[in-house]
């Protein structure tokens, strides 16, 4: 990404367009979410603090099927459940401090009109081609479906009611029109197969321009890495059209065809900004066209690396319009070291967090695990709230509290003349530097504990001096005096490198100290200056809370799926079919040792595990991408079938399966034996 040192960004005022991916309008938002816009927010209140014109949008992407069949559910239009939920994810997201300049929809006439222009530029140069394929048919719903609303039987092992497009029991990806006794999720109908004319962009024809972009340091290494296997496949001509019935944007010239939603939810980057500029009197065009000294970031997660890094970017160069300065890509959220999950109380939606907890504390756990990687972050309750209670409390709210009553009740609420100790001080400014240079490159977690460095330096000058004993000596009252003036200078400097991450905090902070709080200001000391009565500023974490945090959250699997839904796997009978005892017999089921884990090219449901038993090898192909990264598995010990026949799989040959439990998606694992089993030892 690119990268401008402290220094220069003092010097050189910046102009910067900033965007956080866009939630989807069927869904709360949750602490997954929450990270990203978080992480978005503290870049851009930085860029601000450090006096640059820096503007940040955002917007509810509305677009698609299930958007449309949620609301044909609830009896309301689209357009109706788009606005209430787009309400509801700006609210959640005001009152995390996420302080957006825009929070728009994608389902506006800035966006429409924006898609049109796209499209028909990139028709005039060529971009766009046309081609009859066939799909699944819903005769029911008189609608083409998607992949996710196809279900039916495995045609790799026979697994009954599998995703349209994968299995989830033998790990097989497919065709829809390859399953089994396929129904529509949607009616419960057999689909039939039905001919139609799709759009096409021709995405392979941006190769070169992808292939220089992607190494010029607009994204993160190992991404860009990870982004090759794509060129290595070969890049496809991407279908960017849907059949109606379909909530989205109609194709000019082109009736009852839509926009996929992919093609209409980046461009609302684009449309948000528009009705902003619209509003307030800025300039669109140069955040938007080449040759300009703006910068465009994106911060995103690391599922929909491909839509920004390849799609979105060739259709801004088919278009005319420029790319991308830096995509910023950050990993998903774990709970207590697994994945959310609804059954344990650990998929927490943000509003659940806020009936309960303090914004800012997630504010801050969340900056001092963040990287500039695409690592995952784990949000351990019992870590969160030591390192709250210990950092915020104990270390930085408490400079002032030990210091101001000393100045209030004895020198008139006036800070000293003096300046006590100016190394001390030197030592806070001439982390300036440093600690904005972590800001700038996104490696929160280095300016977090640099900046608790000085927080401990600070209570260690306050410890070493003894205020509350010197106050005592009638002739240690300047001394007092000057000790304490200090400590609120030094928290002030504190406070001032927090303000992107704690923003309320900082407020308290400024009505206390009566001033306001900026990176410039923050290389002076207050001398002579008078200051308001402390009030507290933060209390600390309650483990009772996040207890009634979890438990709130805490949701029942069988109540969410009501066994009067006679597709619903919880309606069935989960022993109905029985098996002899020597069917099972046959089954070896052995311990095994991950040794290496990784992605499937062109697999979206698939790991590649290569499994140890103990002087043999084995390469399974598991459909537990969406529970676990590969670097997450590797050295893990599970249990798999040893005895299953090869299957030839079109990537690759599987020799066996690993056993999980779950009821699938991202609440899925892998079975895990007692500490102590070895490779290779069979299960009895």
């Amino acid at each position: 990404m690119s990268e401008i040192s402290s220094s220069s960004a003092a010097q050189a005022k910046r102009r910067i367009l900033v965007t956080s991916a866009l939630p989807y309008a069927n869904g709360s938002i949750h602490l997954g979410h929450l990270l990203e816009h978080i992480q978005t927010d503290i870049w851009t209140r930085f860029q601000r603090l450090r006096g640059h014109e820096c503007y940040s949008v955002c917007a509810d992407d509305a677009h698609g099927t299930p958007v449309m069949l949620k609301a044909q559910e609830l009896g309301i239009t689209p357009e109706q459940m788009v606005e209430q939920t787009r309400a509801e994810h700006h609210q959640d997201l005001q009152d995390f401090f996420v302080n957006y300049d825009n929070y728009y929809v994608t389902h506006s006439p800035e966006n429409k009109a924006l898609c049109e222009t796209i499209y028909q530029r990139l028709d005039e140069a060529g971009y766009i081609s046309k081609r009859t394929i066939n799909q699944l048919f819903d005769p029911e719903k008189q609608m083409f479906l998607p992949d996710r609303f196809v279900k039916g039987t495995c045609p790799s092992c026979g697994a009954e009611d599998q995703n349209g497009d994968s299995c989830d029991v033998c790990g097989a990806t497919y065709s829809p029109t390859e399953v089994k006794n396929p129904r529509s999720v949607v009616s419960g109908a057999t689909p039939v197969l039905k001919e139609s004319e799709h759009f096409f962009f021709d995405l392979p024809q941006f190769e070169g321009m992808l292939k220089d972009w992607i190494r010029s340091g607009a994204l993160q290494e190992e991404m860009a890495n990870k982004l090759q296997e794509w060129f290595e496949a070969g890049l496809q001509q991407w279908d960017i059209s849907r059949d109606a019935p379909y909530f989205g944007f109609e194709i000019p010239g082109a009736p009852n065809k839509f926009f996929y939603v992919w093609v209409d939810a980046p461009v609302g980057y684009m449309a948000s900004f528009k009705n902003f500029c619209d509003q307030n009197g800025v300039d669109f065009d140069p955040f938007w066209q080449e040759g300009n000294d703006t910068e465009l970031y994106h911060f995103i997660g690391k599922d929909i690396t491909y839509f920004h890094c390849l799609f979105w970017p060739a259709m801004l160069e088919g278009a005319g319009y420029r790319k991308p300065t830096g995509v910023n890509i950050h990993g998903f959220v774990t709970v207590n070291g697994a994945k959310m999950s609804k059954s344990r109380g650990t998929f927490i939606k943000g509003r659940t967090y806020l009936d309960h907890l303090n914004p800012e504390y997630l504010r801050y756990y969340f900056a001092s695990k963040l990287s500039d990687g695409v690592t995952d972050i784990d949000l351990n309750f019992t870590d969160f709230a030591q390192k709250v209670n210990a950092d915020l409390v104990g270390k930085v709210v408490n400079i002032a509290s030990r210091c101001a009553s000393f100045i209030t009740k004895r020198f008139d609420g006036k800070l000293s003349e003096t300046v006590l100790e100016p190394e001390l001080v030197a030592q806070f400014h001439e982390a300036a530097d440093s600690i904005a240079s972590m800001y700038e490159k996104r490696k929160y977690n280095q300016a977090i504990r640099e900046i608790m460095a000085l927080a401990d330096k600070a209570n260690q000058f306050i410890d070493s001096n003894a205020p509350w004993v010197t106050i005592k000596e009638e002739d240690k009252q300047q001394f007092t005096h000057d000790v304490c003036s200090l400590g609120i200078n030094l928290f002030r400097i504190l406070v001032t490198y927090l303000k992107p991450v704690l923003p309320v905090l900082a407020e308290k902070a400024e009505a206390f100290l009566n001033d306001e709080l900026n990176w410039e200001s923050s290389q002076n000391c207050l001398t002579g200056h008078a200051i308001n009565k402390f009030k507290p500023m933060m209390q600390r974490v309650e483990m009772e809370k996040i207890d009634a945090m979890v438990e709130a959250s805490k949701e029942s699997l069988v109540a969410a799926q009501p066994k009067s839904d006679p597709n619903s796997p919880l309606a069935k009978d989960p022993i109905s079919d029985t098996i002899e005892f020597d069917d099972f017999a046959k089954i070896d089921l052995r311990i095994a040792k991950i040794a290496n884990a990784e992605h499937v090219e062109g697999a979206d449901k698939l790991l590649r595990l290569q499994l140890d038993l103990g002087g043999e090898t084995k390469q399974v192909f598991a459909g537990i991408k969406s529970a676990y990264s590969p670097e997450d598995l590797i050295g893990k010990h599970t249990v798999m079938v040893a005895n299953l026949a090869p299957r030839k799989m079109r990537f690759g040959l599987s020799e066996g399966m690993v056993l999980a439990a779950g009821p699938g998606g991202s609440e899925l694992y892998i079975l895990e034996p007692h500490e102590g089993a070895q490779p290779g030892m069979r299960v009895k």
